[in-house]
């Protein structure tokens, strides 16, 4: 099917191999681009009534929005936020889930020219006033749950440029606007005020990172252009067909799987708006969207797998996808075997869009993150900034030389020079995280510079004894970080979530010990195996070694 939208901003749309692709894939970038007038506009425009979003909820009750009517409320949204003071360069935080208002709200700040700060849920007071301070928020549109609400509420007196709060739902708090209620009552067309310009800040997110207070990354206007790649390459939306991503709209992920470069593929965006996610509800809500292609976290599939999956319908699937974290190989191979989906693995960042992936012209090496993508200048760099040779572990980095920045990554830090500058290496961007490729061009994931554990002279990644323990029946979950030792300098421990039917004693630290010896070198072993309920995690659902590893120390 023709997409007129692609074909605008891609001198060749098709490819029959990744040489091909990694050789030809050349973006059209135009002087001036705005992803609410030019895509979700001129989608209203050529086809109004072609699926946008197909949104589902706990009931099971699936509605269907056309970008016609993506277009109206968008605009709609647009005179809701001028009417209530937002005008072009104020910072606006959502705060939505996955109610449908999230997508018109985004892209009425994206057409007014506002910085739009999406965020979790799961944000205490702490955490917003954060936010709210660091980046000047002047406005907040959230959910209506009373904690969340809350928590809102008492931010206000530490929050000086925080001059209004709003909600959406059924329960309207004191002192909130009815954010619903305004946007159904404004002009459904919005007339834009000023010039943007393309390096205006259209983005904000917080890093879900594993250590320290997250960091502002900033993104310009061109950034939805980047995750072309993301949507249509890597994780194959069809145009006029569903994808669904499962991710909370508060994570860099949204962007990456719920409206950019979907949308500008032309396909439709499935959304499972669910108030406590549960593996039965995941999977009755997949049922009912019936997307042609799927994308979740690994976190989810491990969730799912654990599963009696024998009585639902997988065929409609035809492409599935997860990122967020690497898969390990066992994962890989029981989703196969129980849902029968081949997952193709993707690595990036909040800072950019898809950098490695397993696209669809080659086979799959269960455990290896695929090949680069184009455009971006992907490359592995040692301690010294030289690009390494093949089986040589160095640092996933992206070549960003001054007047040549790539379309989709990141400008900066925002309002922290010393964050941007430690973030690069002469003329690349550093993401931190620790790789090697083989002599096929595949990369394989080693974890992030500061998981990375030194026993004994060996450096040791935490994924693969990660992998290696998933590998067990007993395990659902595991993270795997260093202990110091006055010996050793460095052992290895596994914090261990048990899967249901399973319980902690010392013959299964033996048994899982003498797993791991088995599977991968023995040097690899977990010395200390604790056994927890749950992992800690970001909101992102990446699990946050640096939380055990200071739990550790306060132990002693």
């Amino acid at each position: 099917m023709h997409n007129p939208i692609l074909s605008k901003y891609l001198e060749k749309t098709e490819f029959s191999s990744y040489e091909d692709f990694f050789e030809n894939y050349r973006l059209k970038v135009p002087e001036h681009f705005n992803f609410g007038f030019d895509v979700v506009d001129e989608w209203a425009k050529i086809e109004p009534e072609k699926p946008a979003l197909v949104w589902c909820n706990d009931s099971l009750e699936v509605k269907t929005y056309s970008f016609a009517y993506a277009k109206r409320y968008s605009d709609k949204a647009a005179n809701a936020f001028k009417k209530l003071g937002i005008k072009r360069g104020d910072v606006v935080m959502l705060v939505l889930k996955q109610r449908p208002e999230v997508w018109w709200c985004i892209t009425a700040l994206c057409k007014i020219g506002a910085t739009c700060i999406p965020a979790t849920f799961q944000l205490m007071k702490k955490d917003i006033v954060y936010r709210c301070n660091a980046a000047d928020v002047k406005m907040i549109v959230s959910v209506d749950e009373e904690e969340l609400t809350r928590h809102i509420t008492e931010s206000v007196p530490e929050c000086p440029t925080l001059k209004t709060i709003a909600a959406v739902g059924e329960n309207i708090p004191d002192g909130f606007i009815d954010m619903r209620a305004e946007i159904e009552a404004a002009d459904d067309n919005f007339v834009p005020e000023g010039e943007q310009k393309m390096s205006d800040m259209m983005l904000i997110y917080f890093s879900s990172g594993t250590t320290g207070m997250p960091k502002m990354v900033k993104h310009d206007y061109y950034f939805p252009l980047g995750h072309i790649t993301t949507a249509k390459y890597w994780q194959c939306v069809q145009n006029g067909k569903i994808h669904m991503t499962q991710t909370d709209s508060g994570w860099a992920k949204f962007a990456w799987g719920k409206i950019y470069g979907q949308w500008i593929a032309g396909a439709a965006i499935g959304a499972y708006d669910t108030e406590k996610f549960s593996p039965e509800g995941m999977l009755s809500a997949i049922e009912a969207i019936r997307p042609t292609t799927f994308c979740a976290p690994a976190t989810i599939y491990r969730y799912l797998i654990k599963e009696d999956l024998s009585g639902y319908d997988f065929s409609f699937i035809e492409h599935a996808c997860v990122a967020g974290e690497p898969l390990n190989p066992e994962v890989y191979r029981q989703i196969k075997q129980k849902m029968g989906l081949t997952i193709h693995e993707g690595f990036g960042q909040s800072e950019g869009p898809v950098l490695i992936a397993n696209y669809k012209w080659f086979d799959i090496k269960p455990g290896s993150a695929g090949k680069v993508s184009p455009l971006l200048g992907v490359t592995l760099l040692d301690d010294d900034g030289n690009e390494c040779e093949d089986g040589m572990i160095g640092t996933i980095c992206i070549k960003d030389p001054p007047g040549h920045h790539p379309i989709g990554l990141f400008n900066e830090y925002y309002r922290d020079a010393d964050a941007t500058a430690r973030s690069r290496k002469g003329d690349y961007y550093s993401t931190g995280d620790l790789a090697w490729r083989d002599s096929d061009g595949y990369i394989w994931f080693v974890g992030r510079d500061d998981d990375v554990i030194k026993c004994s002279g060996y450096r040791i990644g935490p994924f693969e004894v990660e992998s290696a323990l998933l590998e067990h029946p007993s395990v659902l979950e595991c993270a795997v970080t260093a202990v110091p030792d006055p010996v050793r300098g460095q052992v290895v421990k596994a914090t261990i979530v048990l899967a249901r039917g399973f319980s902690p004693s010392e013959q299964l630290t033996k048994e899982l010990q003498n797993h791991v010896k088995h599977v991968t070198a023995p040097y690899k072993y977990p010395r200390i195996i604790e056994y927890v309920n749950e992992l800690p995690k970001t909101v992102s659902g990446k699990i946050k070694r640096a939380d055990i590893r200071r739990n550790d120390q306060g132990k002693k």
